[in-house]
């Protein structure tokens, strides 16, 4: 195994972690958990992903496409609607089904609650594995350079995981799910980062031309999924006011991160 995916693996492995230690909060928690933790939870989850977005992934590119002689915003701008595009496409045809939604997205299916509510968290998984494998990739280009970085992200996306991993868990608990099984579903659900971190480093071949792409590409995702449901989530109800704040605190606790371990 290269370096590069070796230190992909790493990554995504230590935020697969946080998820299943977030799923095995269903088996200490009983009963429904509080709607303004839950805004809590999904507001932080949209910090840490536009900051994450921003400092370890668009300005890396720009630095990436300058240091190439390719024009930064082509690179950029082109990567990040791509990903956009891409998860798009996953959010319009996978189905799948969220927590507080009366019904399921995406194409028609006879699919189980329990399985749609599974789907549901693990396409919010796959743009987060693809975001610290890159990053991890990128540090092993430059023989160890921006590692502070890329432990920053991981450590950053794995805080997030941790409420992900309980939100995945509990509510399929509430379905009528063992609790055993809950918490299976719940940290498999996290398997796609390791699997989606290390197959978009072996599927760019020579990395280097293509990782300004790929970075933004990976920016795109995430920042589908905060504007696409995150921060909507999270201002559900009368008390937008926690999801507004808690969006701002995981924007700052990943802004420090970065700056403090690049």
């Amino acid at each position: 195994m290269n370096q590069p995916i070796l230190w992909a693996a790493v990554g995504t492995g230590i935020t697969f972690l946080m998820t299943a230690l977030g799923s095995a909060t269903v088996l200490f928690v009983r009963g429904k958990s509080s709607p303004n933790l839950q805004r809590l939870f999904l507001g932080f989850a949209a910090g840490v992903m536009v900051a994450a977005s921003v400092f370890s992934l668009l300005l890396p590119a720009m630095e990436e496409a300058e240091a190439s002689g390719l024009p930064a915003w082509l690179s950029t701008a082109g990567g990040f609607v791509l990903g956009v595009l891409f998860l798009w496409g996953m959010d319009s045809l996978l189905p799948h089904l969220h927590p507080e939604s009366d019904g399921p997205e995406g194409l028609p299916s006879s699919w189980r609650r329990t399985t749609l509510l599974v789907l549901a968290v693990t396409l919010h998984n796959i743009p987060e594995g693809m975001a610290v494998g890159l990053s991890f990739a990128l540090a092993a280009q430059h023989s160890g350079g921006g590692l502070g970085a890329a432990m920053a992200l991981a450590i950053g996306i794995g805080l997030q995981n941790f409420p992900e991993g309980a939100a995945i868990s509990l509510p399929l608990r509430q379905e009528g799910m063992s609790t055993g099984r809950s918490f299976l579903y719940g940290a498999l659900s996290g398997l796609v980062e390791p699997i989606f971190g290390i197959l978009v480093v072996l599927f760019a071949g020579s990395i280097a031309p293509v990782m300004p792409w790929l970075l933004s590409f990976a920016a795109g995702t995430m920042m589908y999924v905060v504007t696409e449901e995150l921060i909507p989530e999270a201002h559900l109800g009368e008390h937008s006011n926690i999801g507004t704040m808690s969006v701002m605190f995981g924007f700052v606790v990943m802004m420090i991160l970065d700056i403090a371990l690049a």
